[in-house]
């Protein structure tokens, strides 16, 4: 019975190790995504470094060389600048008529044109060039570039003719390569895993693994391949795990094409961690969309929208969760506070009684205090719904003489155009009919009245008003003047009167010029826009507070 119970023990505490193991390398990955933009910045340098010397004098020779290395290095990274390091050696090989040079440079633009998703253009290329006639070096790059042109389209097209060409051009690489050579051994696991050889190709890819580091360019492949053959064999952890070793290598080398992260965002998704899923098919689309790799764009695009849904669809249900619970801690808190209430009254039951009784005192003194200010408040109000209803009563009979006045005016300037009609003094009736002297007197007695009982109703309108603006830009006036035009505009907004149209027809003038005073005051303003919209509708509220404002000086 003890033996069991050990052997149940032992294994739990391995899976458990495990567990922690596979959370570290997540971790580890997690801490790396987050420091894309360092190791990046280390690339760059490697590159500026390649860049510096290009800048020296050196012979064209020279320069193909150093174009070699800086497609290298962008060839992952950014593969537009890579394209135009390789346009420039197809220059210089044409230039020193290299035709080995010539078939490399274009081996390599073939490549990148495959990665930017420009098959046609790649595969015209290659197939343009007569691999018989290539170096064992050159046919390496060929079969390579060749297969990985048919890699590309069929990641977003999956066709078993493609699928089976790739073997044969693989098979081709396989012929030139050396046999004890990593690359051979990568191309050659490929090949065992299409036929389903797991156990063989597992054997070759740990053999690599053996004898390389993180820094080397078989290493992520090699996690990655393994990766695949573990998910095959159902042992999704174990390929969870190659897959993480794989895309911190790539992340911290700044390689942007890359297949790991985006096979563990599929792998998370479908298992259920969905911010896991969403956190690396983000950094994985973000990295391909900066290299241009049009493949794993197009792939990761389409699948970071089902994974983006998701992850929307998680964090609402994760916020309803939260506010349920934020609920229900609280209707819990109440019930634990009236609980120590209950508790703490019963303690101190006397004590509180003869303090309810002094606090009730205070109280009521307090509450008499209160009535007392809201009678006086009460006082007030009346006095002023007083005086409003005098002014109210003092304008309407304005109002009323103001009718009446123009009425007058109306009949006297009927019987005036009556008796030159009578005595037929028709061109003088059509001068005065043309005439604009009557309308434009009878337009300035209006303004003239309009102010006048608008600043009697507001006396400090246009001390107020003024406050609002910087102190060089405020309103002065004539001798004689009480209102101007601009001044007339805030005046009706002030009224309650609003609408452009309706100011325009009141004062004369065009909906643009109305326009243009309201934005040129908005301008001068010292304020923000909108608390000059809102101090202006509040001007002169209270006209019966202890300190009112100034009268206007034309009618002081």
């Amino acid at each position: 019975m003890k033996s069991y119970l050990f052997i149940i023990v032992f294994f739990a505490i391995q899976i458990g190790n495990y567990a922690a193991a596979s959370d570290s390398l997540l971790n580890r990955l997690d801490e790396a995504i987050a420091n894309k933009q360092y190791y990046a910045s280390l690339k760059e340098k490697r590159i500026a470094s390649y860049k510096k010397l290009l800048l020296g004098k050196v012979s064209m020779e020279e320069e193909y060389l150093l174009n070699e290395k800086l497609y290298e290095e962008y060839r992952k990274f950014r593969i537009d600048s890579s394209l135009y390091y390789v346009n420039r050696n197809l220059e210089i090989s044409t230039q020193l008529n290299n035709p080995d040079w010539q078939y490399k440079s274009k081996i390599q633009q073939a490549y990148l044109f495959s990665s930017t998703g420009r098959y046609l253009e790649a595969e015209s290329i290659l197939k343009s060039i007569k691999s018989p006639l290539l170096s064992r070096e050159l046919k390496e790059l060929y079969y390579e570039f060749y297969y990985r042109l048919l890699e590309h389209y069929t990641t977003n097209n999956p066709n078993e003719t493609y699928s089976r060409q790739i073997e044969v051009y693989r098979d081709s690489l396989l012929a030139v390569l050396a046999p004890n050579s990593d690359k051979y051994r990568i191309n050659l696991a490929q090949g065992y895993i299409y036929k389903k050889d797991l156990a063989a190709a597992e054997s070759l890819l740990k053999n690599v693994l053996s004898r390389s580091t993180s820094r080397d360019d078989v290493y992520a492949m090699a996690n990655y391949l393994l990766g695949d053959i573990n998910m095959q064999r159902e042992k999704r952890d174990l390929g969870v795990d190659f897959y993480t070793l794989a895309a911190i290598a790539d992340v911290e080398n700044a390689i942007n094409d890359h297949g790991a992260i985006q096979s563990l965002s599929i792998h998370f998704y479908y298992n259920g961690n969905i911010d896991r899923a969403y956190r690396y098919a983000k950094s994985a689309l973000e990295d391909a969309i900066f290299c241009n790799v049009k493949f794993r764009t197009l792939m990761m695009s389409e699948f970071y929208s089902i994974i983006n849904a998701a992850y929307q669809e998680k964090s609402e249900l994760s916020r309803k969760q939260l506010e349920k619970y934020l609920i229900l801690i609280s209707i819990l808190t109440l019930f634990l506070g009236a609980a120590i209430i209950y508790v703490y009254r019963q303690m101190k039951k006397i004590t509180r009684v003869k303090e309810a009784l002094s606090r009730t005192g205070a109280k009521l003194e307090l509450l008499n205090m209160e009535i007392l200010h809201a009678n006086e408040q009460l006082k007030n109000s009346n006095e002023e719904l007083q005086d409003s209803n005098r002014v109210k009563e003092e304008y309407i009979a304005q109002f009323f003489d103001l009718c009446s006045s123009y009425i007058d005016k109306l009949e006297n300037y009927r019987k005036m155009l009556n008796t030159k009609a009578v005595g037929r003094q028709f061109e003088e009736i059509a001068r005065i009919l043309k005439s604009t002297d009557f309308t434009n007197s009878e337009l300035h007695d209006l303004y003239r009245n309009f102010d006048l009982i608008f600043i009697h109703l507001y006396p400090g309108f246009v001390e107020e008003l003024n406050s609002l603006l910087i102190p060089e830009e405020r309103y002065t006036f004539r001798e004689g003047e009480i209102l101007n035009t601009e001044l007339r505009i805030f005046a009706l907004e002030r009224l309650g009167i609003t609408d452009s149209v309706r100011i325009a027809a009141f004062l004369r003038c065009s909906i643009s010029t109305i326009y243009n005073y309201r934005t040129k005051a908005r301008n001068r303003s010292a304020v923000s826009r909108e608390e000059f919209e809102s101090k202006v509708a509040k001007i002169g509220r209270r006209p019966t507070d202890k300190n009112p404002t100034k009268q206007h000086p034309a009618i002081a």
